[in-house]
């Protein structure tokens, strides 16, 4: 016996959407299965004689609807071991059908033929409804599935199996990371069917307004406005095309990879202190002024023919997935350590041939503060470090004991104390390492908290009515005293 099943589509709303062959197959068959019976054509076939069991019971049974599909599917085809079967769905089989991609799949598998039999697509009666032409661009995205990510809000989104207010919510929430909540959205029931119901409301009552059900589709036009599509990668993109196109920004067309390296540092580091602050307003600004520099090296690329962002993007993308084995992969980590030391392993492997010097991982161009304490984390992974902190203390005794007795020669051994000095600032980040203080922060909040009682000494002294110069050093020194004690 040929194992088969047939599909067949019910249309998007009353019987008269219905082909007369899917009519003919409905109404002759013995029995048949329906996906849901809550559909308007059922209804009507019901009064000439349709026999049907429905899969609706189910929906009840499981919280996700890929589990109410799965269950569907393997009912199916262990039914038709023994039966041929005739399957009917909402609309047409492959339009917005998760049971159908799922029955294509797997019944192969198990020697099961399936047959895709027709029926009317409700996107062609949506169209009728909202007079929309998709020649513009259009997106058709499942409800129960929808991500922010997959939005491009500047085409025609159309998106189906809102089933009930839940779907109609989360659908709603997920619109709104990118829409403003009063945007213009339209809800459409049963289109092109006598029942057709079509309701314009803001995005914010979305899930409040109306009746939902299996029928319904939600469709958000195109965005216009240009302050809403800024959220846009792809408008970012664009500004950037433009700044440094033939009509563009003088500055911008001049820059090149060398002469943009000191803003990416100058900007990297107001990242850090935009973090320090705690303001999130200020570091979400200064993040946008790091990835403007991305965007014009990526730009560069591009107009120089070499690369584009989705390069680098993909790259990243790449990277990302390779070294992390323990989360796309089978790799096991449990903890942040056995994270890096499998990064590592496989940064090393990604290298190929063994550099000339552990060392030589090291930039230069970082800030020498953090360069030391880098190398010494680099020659600390072969065992080239002390097994505690006390040594590493000794040797900044020993350091300043030499710094000191350069000071205290001749003018020409003053001279060498740069070396010393040197020396010292090595061994002071040797012990911060051990103490796990990074140097380079350590140092950032000294020069804050400098700056905080240097103002409020300037402040003393612009209240004393006198010149800094006209205030002894010791003067000076009390209003330092009072700032540390206020806490600054």
């Amino acid at each position: 016996m040929v194992k088969k099943i047939e599909i067949l589509g019910l249309g998007a709303g009353d019987l008269e959407q219905l082909p007369f062959g899917v009519y003919k197959k409905l109404v002759g068959s013995s029995h048949i299965y329906l996906r849901t019976k809550e559909h308007p054509v059922v209804t009507e076939l019901e009064t000439e004689g349709l026999h049907y069991s429905s899969f609706d019971s189910i929906y009840e049974k499981h919280d996700q609807f890929e589990e109410v599909y799965q269950e569907i599917v393997k009912t199916l085809l262990d039914k038709a071991q023994s039966e041929s079967i005739i399957y009917a769905v909402p609309g047409h089989p492959l339009v917005a059908e998760r049971t159908v991609q799922l029955l294509l799949e797997k019944g192969p598998k198990r020697e099961v033929e399936i047959i895709i039999g027709g029926g009317q697509s409700f996107i062609d009666s949506l169209f009728q409804s909202l007079k929309i032409d998709p020649i513009d661009g259009f997106q058709l995205l499942d409800g129960t599935l929808l991500e922010g990510n997959q939005l491009q809000v500047n085409q025609h989104i159309i998106i189906s199996q809102v089933y009930d207010q839940f779907v109609a919510s989360e659908v709603k929430l997920t619109l709104m990371e990118r829409l403003p909540d009063d945007y213009e959205v339209y809800i459409v029931t049963a289109a092109g069917s006598k029942n057709e119901s079509i309701e314009k409301v803001p995005l914010y009552e979305l899930d409040r307004r109306v009746t939902i059900n299996n029928l319904t589709s939600i469709y958000i036009p195109p965005v216009e406005d240009e302050q809403i599509l800024l959220k846009n990668f792809s408008k970012l993109r664009e500004i950037i095309a433009v700044l440094r196109g033939p009509n563009g920004c003088p500055w911008d067309k001049e820059q090149t990879h060398e002469s943009l390296k000191k803003y990416l540092i100058e900007e990297t580091y107001e990242v850090i202190e935009a973090i320090d602050s705690g303001d999130i307003d200020h570091l979400i600004e200064e993040l946008g002024d790091v990835l403007l520099q991305v965007m014009l090296h990526a730009q560069i690329g591009e107009d120089d023919g070499y690369f584009s962002v989705e390069d680098v993007i993909e790259g990243l993308s790449a990277k990302m997935i390779r070294r992390h084995p323990h989360v796309f992969g089978s790799v096991k980590a449990d903890n942040a350590e056995e994270v890096v030391r499998n990064w590592q392993e496989i940064k090393k492997l990604e290298k190929g041939e063994a550099p000339k010097s552990l060392l030589s991982g090291v930039s230069k161009s970082l800030p020498n503060l953090l360069r030391a304490y880098e190398l010494q984390k680099k020659a600390a992974k072969v065992g080239f470090d002390w097994q505690d902190i006390t040594p590493a203390l000794e040797k900044v005794k020993e350091e300043l004991l030499e710094f000191e007795n350069e000071l205290n020669g001749s003018d020409e051994q003053k001279l060498l104390a740069k070396g010393e000095f040197g020396d010292l600032l090595f061994a002071f980040v040797n012990v911060a390492r051990f103490l796990d203080i990074h140097p380079e922060e350590a140092l950032f909040e000294t020069n804050e908290k400098f700056i905080r009682r240097f103002n409020y000494v300037e402040e003393k002294v612009k209240g004393s009515g006198k010149a800094f110069a006209e205030h002894t050093l010791e003067s000076l020194d009390q209003f330092w005293d009072e700032a540390k004690l206020k806490g600054l």
